[in-house]
C-alpha cells in the first residue's frame, strides 16, 4: 500500500513562500494498492494536481471517499481533471444528510454563482453510495467508515488492503467528548477505525494553548491528537490538517512538540507535507 498526500492543509488554502515545505493545498491524500486501484480521500485544493497526474497515468475508474463537506474538503472536485473525462467511472461516498441527499449537497458547490457548470453535466460517469456503512469491500480491500466527533455529519475511514492498515481522520475533535484516555477504543470516537492501525493520519491543528480558545471547532491539539493514537494503538502518527496561520517553521516547532510527547521513539510523530510518499509493508 502507497499513501502519498496531495494536500494537508486546514481550513481554506494556503499557497505562499511560508508555506512551501508542507504545502498550502487542502486536505487530499492518494491511496494506492498492489492491484492498482486508486483511493482518493477527500477533495481539498490538492485534487486538482492528483486530477491531472491520474489523467496522466491512463486511471479510468477511482473511489473519492469524502470524510465531509466543508469546502476546504470539497472545493478542488470542480477542477478534477477525471470528472471530464466521458470515459471515467467515479465512485463517490460520503456521510449521509437526514436534509438531502449526497449528490443534492454536492451540487450546491457546482451552481451559480459558485461554477458555472452542474455537476450533473460533467462527462465522467458519477456513482453516489451514502455512509455509514459498517464495513464494505472495494476489490481487495476492506473500507470501513465511522462517525466522528467534528460540526456536521463527518465520518472517518480505515483501510485494509496489501497486509497493511491505514486510517485517515483528518478534522477530529475527541477531547470535547472528555477524558478519552480512560475509555475502552470501543467508547472512544472513531476507536473502531483507529485501533492498532498501521499508519494514522489525524487532525493535530492547533498547540494546546491555541486549542483553549477553539473548543468546539472541530479540530484537535497536538496533545489530543499524540494521546488518541497512543489510546487507539496506532503504530505510526501523522499529524494533519495543518493551520492556516501556520508557517513552515512554526510547523516544525508543532512536529518537535508532539515528538517531545510520545514515548515512542522508532516510529515518532511526522507533520504532513504536501508530496510525503508513504510506503506500508506488508505485515
Amino acid at each position: 500500500m502507497r499513501v502519498r498526500i496531495w494536500g494537508c492543509r486546514g481550513s481554506v488554502a494556503t499557497p505562499g513562500p511560508e508555506t512551501v515545505r508542507c504545502g498550502g493545498n487542502t486536505s487530499c491524500i492518494e491511496i494506492s494498492l498492489d492491484d492498482g486501484s486508486v483511493f482518493v480521500l477527500d477533495a481539498g485544493t490538492g485534487i486538482r494536481e492528483l486530477g491531472n497526474d491520474l489523467v496522466e497515468r491512463g486511471v479510468k475508474e477511482l473511489n473519492l471517499l469524502l470524510t465531509h463537506l466543508h469546502l476546504d474538503h470539497l472545493e478542488g472536485l470542480r477542477f478534477f481533471a477525471p470528472l471530464f473525462d466521458p470515459e471515467t467511472t467515479i465512485h463517490l461516498w460520503g456521510p449521509r444528510s437526514p436534509v438531502l441527499t449526497l449528490k443534492e449537497r454536492i451540487r450546491r458547490s457546482f451552481s451559480p454563482p459558485l461554477f458555472p457548470i452542474d455537476l450533473m453535466d460533467t462527462p465522467a460517469e458519477v456513482v453516489f453510495h451514502e455512509l455509514p456503512k459498517t464495513q464494505w469491500s472495494i476489490g481487495s480491500a476492506h473500507v470501513t467508515a465511522s462517525l466522528i466527533v467534528h460540526p456536521g455529519p463527518t465520518v472517518g475511514y480505515r483501510i485494509e488492503a496489501d497486509g497493511s492498515s491505514v486510517a485517515y481522520i483528518p478534522d477530529h475533535e475527541p477531547a470535547l467528548t472528555g477524558d478519552f484516555t480512560q475509555r475502552s477504543r470501543d467508547w472512544i470516537s472513531g476507536g473502531s477505525i483507529a485501533q492498532d492501525v498501521d499508519l494514522l493520519l489525524h487532525d493535530a491543528q492547533y498547540f494546546e494553548e491555541e486549542y483553549d480558545g477553539r473548543l468546539g471547532w472541530g479540530h484537535s491539539s497536538i496533545e489530543s491528537a499524540v494521546a488518541y493514537a497512543d489510546a487507539v494503538g496506532a503504530r505510526r502518527l501523522v499529524l494533519f490538517h495543518h493551520d492556516p496561520t501556520h508557517s513552515d517553521d512554526t510547523m516544525e516547532r508543532l512536529e518537535a512538540d508532539a515528538r517531545s510527547l510520545e514515548s515512542n521513539t522508532e516510529d515518532p510523530p511526522v507533520v504532513a507535507r504536501e508530496g510525503m510518499v508513504l510506503e506500508l509493508p506488508s505485515r
